[in-house]
């Protein structure tokens, strides 16, 4: 069993996979060809945003966006500590503070609440992260900003394809980034990401920015400061082909979520959702004790578990220093206690009733009747 199966994902795909890369071997423009605007052009329609520009990684994404806001020395970011290091790194990229608060105990997202009493004058923007593909409450959190004068730059990396009271992420902020890291739910072959907005100005801006800073209107004129950072023509091709069955592949992911719950809620605490939006599963996480001694038994059984993530962000030692200690109690101890299981489209029933049932076993083995029984829903 792989803890994530791409192989089964590009087998499903392959012929169109192939064609998409073949046809861009046959144009031969690697940097900039007609997929990239294509690619473009697809997920905008597909968030509903009004631009999307593609770059070369989701860690590019969000330092563009820092950078596009004018985020710089002397400004503080408020995020969130349980997460990739994508974001901290972003931060300090740009030569900004990253400030740290705690996430709430049932989605494991940034807590709106605890956001205004961290505000200061140096602050600047909120990035929160969605986590194990459901996004936070951005309501909420556009509220508190837009009191305060802060840009929003949504950190959807693993949520593409989940929506918020109806609408999807990557368009619920300012600007919205996205990731098509291999093991991401809509992933390439290598490394790939996208900024979203409905802002003209900032989507110019952006697009500037990917490239050396140069304005597309101008050859050659540097306008800004800005890196190397657009797609590869193949990725996008990939994309563009993996899209096709993207809609199918997030409902099974849900259906292999739901059996999960069905086995293992009564018995295993969970990562919680919230009525007012969906996830797509980028993980399935769940609570346990001991987490080492529970991974070791799964291990001997053949099922490859990971943990999202072991230290958090408050707590590893490049940034510690630079975060003034910062108090997240929610934080440290789901950091503890957060294991994350295979999940996949292509996951069989068979495999999604193995490892509940070893779950069980190494957590409650006295609680394993009737798991035999369940089957995936529909």
């Amino acid at each position: 069993m792989k803890f994530t199966d791409l192989q089964s994902s590009y087998d499903a795909s392959r012929r169109l996979i192939n064609s998409r890369i073949q046809t861009v071997l046959d144009h031969g423009h690697y940097v900039m060809g007609p997929e990239v605007a294509e690619l473009e052009h697809r997920l905008a329609s597909y968030t509903g945003a009004r631009h999307c520009i593609t770059v070369s990684s989701g860690t590019t994404a969000l330092a563009i966006a820092l950078m596009a806001v004018g985020i710089g020395p002397g400004y503080d970011v408020i995020t969130s500590p349980l997460a990739g290091i994508a974001t901290t790194e972003a931060i300090l990229l740009t030569g900004a503070r990253p400030v740290f608060i705690d996430i709430e105990r049932a989605t494991c997202t940034l807590d709106p609440g605890l956001i205004e009493p961290a505000i200061t004058p140096a602050t600047r923007a909120i990035i929160p992260v969605s986590l194990y593909g459901q996004p936070s409450d951005m309501d909420a959190i556009n509220g508190v900003a837009a009191r305060h004068g802060l840009a929003v730059i949504e950190n959807g990396a693993q949520s593409l394809g989940a929506t918020y009271h109806g609408r999807q992420s990557g368009n619920l902020a300012l600007i919205g980034c996205i990731s098509f890291f291999p093991s991401h739910p809509l992933g390439c072959y290598g490394d790939g990401g996208a900024l979203l907005t409905n802002d003209d100005a900032l989507a110019m801006t952006m697009r500037d920015i990917r490239m050396h800073g140069r304005a597309r209107r101008h050859a050659r004129v540097h306008v800004r400061l800005g890196p190397g950072a657009r797609m590869d023509t193949l990725q996008c091709a990939i994309v563009l082909a993996r899209l096709e069955r993207f809609d199918w592949e997030i409902r099974q992911r849900r259906l292999v979520a739901a059996a999960y719950d069905d086995m293992l809620k009564p018995h295993v605490p969970l990562i919680g959702g919230r009525p007012d939006r969906t996830s797509v599963h980028a993980q399935y996480t769940v609570l346990v004790e001991d987490r080492e001694r529970v991974r070791t038994i799964l291990e001997q059984a053949g099922i490859p578990t990971a943990v999202h993530y072991p230290v958090p962000l408050h707590r590893q030692p490049a940034y510690i220093d630079l975060t003034g200690g910062a108090s997240c109690p929610v934080t440290d101890a789901m950091a503890a206690s957060v294991l994350s299981l295979p999940i996949g489209s292509y996951m069989a029933a068979t495999a999604v009733r193995h490892v509940a049932q070893r779950l069980l076993d190494a957590t409650r083995p006295r609680q394993l009747r009737g798991v035999e029984t369940v089957e995936l829903p529909g």
